[in-house]
């Protein structure tokens, strides 16, 4: 069996509080997943013992004995959820430490599986502090992450095209959030605002990620590329997904994001960079 792990753009991010005795944050965030992903190979083997590898280009940066899949077959199994073992192999297509969610993403989809999609909001809870803290960004294509918990399921689905990019930093989440020293009140989410794209993206770009001046003042180099994609033609706003480092611009459309591709790799060749869609 071959899945399909999909990545995640945070349009926008707020942090809004800490959550005590969790070691969490609470956010809010307007969110999609786009079709970037990594693909999971996944057999039940004899044995007692799971087999869990990784390749690609990014598989280098992924620790072997302790990752997001062996996190995620530990607790299905500590709960009595699965009884056999497997062998996975992933093929790391999404940055790691990017911001776009390949962890998380990979061990959900993994758990959606083996459960058959039976995941309990007990199960979630234990999730979102195991696994991390944007588990439910990856059960809805698009939506408004309320609170760690709900999302509001947006009605009507938009057509977004990407240029990403990644600079080659590794921007670790814990510290991110250890450096967050102001909270953003919460917002209400309202169908009215975004019941056509022209008012989605006017939102959006009205929006911002709480925790993106963090990471530019610890890594320049990300102010200078968001500066870079944003003077692109087509581009409605640029800034990173998560706790970074990939940046990102939302482009009119995917004929102008590829021609904006096509400059920042002639001027950033050493950059991963790719154009992507919501799916």
């Amino acid at each position: 069996m071959i899945l399909q792990s999909f990545s995640k753009i945070n349009l926008s991010l707020s942090v809004n509080s800490k959550l005590k005795n969790r070691g969490l944050h609470e956010i809010q965030s307007y969110f999609c997943l786009i079709n970037l992903f990594d693909q999971i190979k996944i057999k039940r083997i004899k044995g007692r013992k799971d087999i869990v590898k990784f390749k690609g280009k990014f598989a280098q940066y992924i620790k072997k004995k302790k990752n997001s899949i062996t996190d995620a077959l530990t607790i299905l199994r500590e709960r009595n959820l699965i009884s056999s073992y497997y062998s996975v192999l992933v093929n790391k297509k999404i940055p790691v430490f990017g911001g776009m969610g390949g962890g998380t993403s990979n061990a959900i989809c993994l758990i959606k599986h083996l459960t058959r999609n039976r995941i309990n909001n007990n199960l979630l809870s234990i999730l979102n502090k195991e696994i991390g803290s944007d588990v439910k960004l990856f059960f809805d294509e698009q939506g408004f992450l309320k609170n760690l918990t709900t999302v509001n399921c947006f009605r009507r689905k938009y057509k977004l095209y990407f240029l990403l990019v990644y600079p080659n930093v590794r921007c670790s989440t814990r510290y991110v959030y250890s450096k967050v020293k102001k909270f953003t009140s919460k917002s209400k989410y309202s169908f009215k605002k975004i019941n056509n794209k022209s008012k989605f993206i006017e939102l959006l770009i009205n929006k911002k990620n709480d925790l993106q001046s963090i990471i530019e003042k610890k890594y320049p180099v990300i102010r200078k590329l968001i500066i870079e994609i944003e003077q692109k033609k087509g581009c409605y706003f640029a800034r990173i997904t998560g706790s970074g480092s990939v940046c990102y611009g939302v482009f009119k459309s995917e004929k102008t994001a590829k021609a904006a591709l096509k400059r920042i790799k002639l001027k950033y060749p050493q950059y991963w960079s790719l154009v992507a869609k919501t799916i």
